[in-house]
């Protein structure tokens, strides 16, 4: 049987948990959510009109056990960055099965690799890019690379190669304006359809890894996607110049003094 530890209910993240716990192996989800569900959610997302004002953990466990009565949802009302939870985090961390990210902020994704990186378990993420024009879904497995080097070879590919694919705008709060835009429902459903796809492929630890990383195109868009629906696999090695893992990684409690310090530098 199965347990799930998953960080993020909202448009994606449900989809992902819908898919995921209809799977009859998993039996047990933890599910780490602290937003409300506000009127603006309501086009894009699987929770009805009539949930506006609630948390989206209390509504996600409600629709969960619609159709799956059995299945033991856990709604642990909390930011997975929060310093006074850390510990309950590791606790279901090292209980778990598998981990499933489905948040759109950097320092939410940092913080649960930390976590599934500590207590050696599989985990997997979805981000859809801005306007929906695609999206990717990134897989991490124990002694793997970790968020910080996927994250950093993707952005040197960008800006060194011509061939490579175009960046990541799944930023909403960035400060670029293209970071802005929202996805419409049926994009954010096909990159969370595919999430949870590839999260069963890797629960299955099913051999021949095809990728560490998969873009996906959803639209033709002059000077981003030649064409729609084409996808990019990216098998993406450890790095030992990791400040996040490799060999002369910052100890955790120092990464933000440590990034503080490089950007001073460059300022200078």
């Amino acid at each position: 049987m199965v347990h799930i530890l998953q960080v993020g209910a909202g448009s994606g993240g449900a989809v992902v948990l819908d898919l995921l716990t209809r799977e009859p192996r998993v039996n047990r989800v933890s599910l780490v959510e602290f937003d409300v569900y506000e009127k603006h959610n309501v086009h894009r997302h699987l929770f009805p009109p009539s949930g506006v004002g609630r948390l989206k953990a209390e509504l996600a466990v409600e629709w969960v056990r619609g159709f799956r009565s059995d299945l033991v949802v856990e709604p642990v009302i909390a930011d997975i960055t929060d310093p006074n939870r850390q510990a309950e985090f590791a606790q279901l961390a090292a209980e778990c099965d598998i981990g499933v990210c489905a948040v759109d902020n950097e320092q939410a994704k940092y913080a649960f690799d930390a976590l599934m990186r500590t207590a050696g378990k599989p985990w997997t993420l979805g981000e859809v890019l801005s306007g929906g024009i695609g999206g990717w879904v990134h897989r991490f497995v124990p002694g793997g690379p970790c968020y910080g080097c996927v994250a950093s070879h993707l952005q040197r590919e960008v800006k060194e190669e011509q061939d490579a694919p175009p960046p990541d705008y799944s930023n909403p709060g960035g400060a670029i304006p293209e970071t802005t835009i929202p996805a419409n429902k049926a994009s954010i459903g096909v990159i969370a359809s595919l999430h949870a796809v590839a999260t069963l492929e890797l629960l299955a630890k099913a051999e021949g890894e095809t990728f560490t990383s998969l873009l996906l195109s959803l639209a033709k868009v002059p000077g981003v996607f030649d064409e729609a629906f084409r996808s990019y696999r990216f098998r993406i090695p450890r790095s030992a110049n990791c400040l996040i893992c490799g060999t002369a990684a910052v100890p955790q409690g120092d990464l933000d003094v440590a990034l503080g310090e490089a950007l001073d530098r460059l300022g200078s």
